[in-house]
């Protein structure tokens, strides 16, 4: 008998193991259902009760409208709410479109704002700053005009799941007309509402469109007017004495390196946009020019300068020319009546023989002869004619030209550059 109780006492035991073991699991989770149901009374106990019955059954996850009407409290009046308590509620998953930077400004506390109206309407506004990417147009750089856009959009959120629209249009954007900018004008805008088309579908948009003027004065005392300043500087080697070398050469030299620095300043502050010339680009490529070839005449009217004793050697000969081709005009009129009695003539003596008739051709040349003698000699005299113009008889006439063509080429230049800038 006493075998018996000692080879069930064994069994006894495993039994009343798996049986603690049993009621050990079920005070934990007995234990577990008492912490959440006291969390959850804490919880309630933070929430005023107007909160807890809005929030009664509100499910943060659904969008609007997917069962039915939420959120309604009898009054006449709207109820605010912290801004904390966003994680209660749905909000719609917009982002910023072509947005390099934004954050959230959060001091002191995060800038929300939450407003419940009593048919269940949630006003919710954040505050953000964002830096959108624009695509310019920089070829009339610093004279242009340029059109941005900052888009909203929903990411998740499809246009059968969500509409966005502006409330009043383009009222629904304030505070642009006191908007005071360090190198624009705002001289437009406007709101519309689209469509943005992807592979998952159609998504709402809202576009907020802005014009904006650059100001071009910063410019014109930064750039324009320093380098007109160096043109203007460069034309008084005009009014220098060719013999005075070091002081054109200075002048000039120092002219050009000027330039060149301003050039090269004025592009470090330029947008980096180098698949574009601009248009300050070209008026400093046109002042440069112009100092450049302020330059490069000193050098010509040196060079004549040295050049001017053998100058009259063209001149010479090209008399020369003239008057042998005077004498062929005065020969050629009357030789179809001298060649008819050329036969019947009697010879003249030496002494009687005139410096026309020594000169005048034999009476048996050809016409032909004559007429292609004639035109040789009318050819070149035109070209000796053209070198005579390119002809300095007096090197210190190309100062005196430049002083006027200078000047005058610089403003019709600068006429035409603003009108095509400014109107084109």
């Amino acid at each position: 008998m006493g075998k018996m109780i000692s080879a069930r006492n064994p069994q006894e035991m495993s039994l009343l193991k798996a049986g603690g073991a049993v009621l050990y699991i079920l005070l934990i989770s007995r234990m577990m259902e008492d912490s959440v149901c006291s969390a959850e009374v804490k919880e309630g106990e933070v929430l005023p009760p107007t909160i807890q019955k809005l929030m009664k059954g509100y499910n943060k996850y659904l969008r609007p409208f997917f069962e039915n009407e939420r959120l309604c409290f009898n009054g006449n009046k709207s109820l605010s709410l912290d801004g904390r308590l966003v994680e209660l509620l749905w909000v719609p998953d917009t982002f910023i479109v072509d947005s390099k930077r934004s954050f959230l400004h959060d001091i002191t506390v995060e800038n929300r704002l939450i407003r419940i109206f009593p048919n269940g309407t949630v006003l919710y506004a954040l505050r953000i700053t964002t830096t959108v990417a624009c695509n310019m147009d920089l070829t009339k750089y610093p004279m242009d005009k340029q059109t941005c856009t900052l888009q909203l959009e929903s990411w998740g959120y499809n246009v059968n799941d969500v509409m966005f629209h502006w409330t009043r249009g383009n009222e629904s954007v304030s505070g642009l007309d006191t908007l005071q900018l360090a190198q624009y004008t705002l001289e437009d805008y406007y709101t519309s509402e689209s469509e943005a088309v992807y592979e998952t579908g159609n998504y709402p948009k809202l576009i907020f469109h802005f014009k904006l003027k650059r100001s071009i004065l910063y410019f014109i005392l930064e750039t324009y007017v320093p380098s007109s300043a160096l043109v203007v500087l460069s034309w008084v080697s005009f009014w220098i004495s060719l013999s005075s070398v070091p002081a054109r050469i200075c002048i000039g030299v120092t002219t050009v390196l000027t330039m060149t620095t301003l050039m090269m300043g004025a592009r470090t502050s330029l947008p980096n946009a180098n698949c574009f010339i601009k248009a300050i680009d070209v008026y400093l490529g046109i002042c440069f020019s112009f100092i450049f070839g302020a330059l490069i005449e000193y050098a010509v009217a040196h060079f004549c300068t040295l050049h001017q004793p053998h100058s009259s050697s063209a001149l010479t000969f090209g008399q020369e020319m003239r008057d042998w081709e005077e004498e062929i005009n005065g020969n050629v009129a009357p030789m179809g009546r001298r060649s008819s009695v050329v036969k019947h003539r009697e010879p003249l003596t030496p002494s009687c023989t005139s410096r026309d008739q020594r000169t005048a051709p034999p009476a048996d040349i050809p016409r032909k002869t004559l007429d292609d003698c004639v035109r040789c000699v009318s050819l070149l005299k035109r070209t000796l004619r053209f070198l005579n113009c390119c002809h300095v008889e007096n090197p210190h006439y190309i100062d005196n030209y430049s002083r006027m063509t200078f000047p005058l080429s610089f403003i019709m230049v600068n006429l035409l550059y603003w009108i095509y800038y400014l109107y084109f």
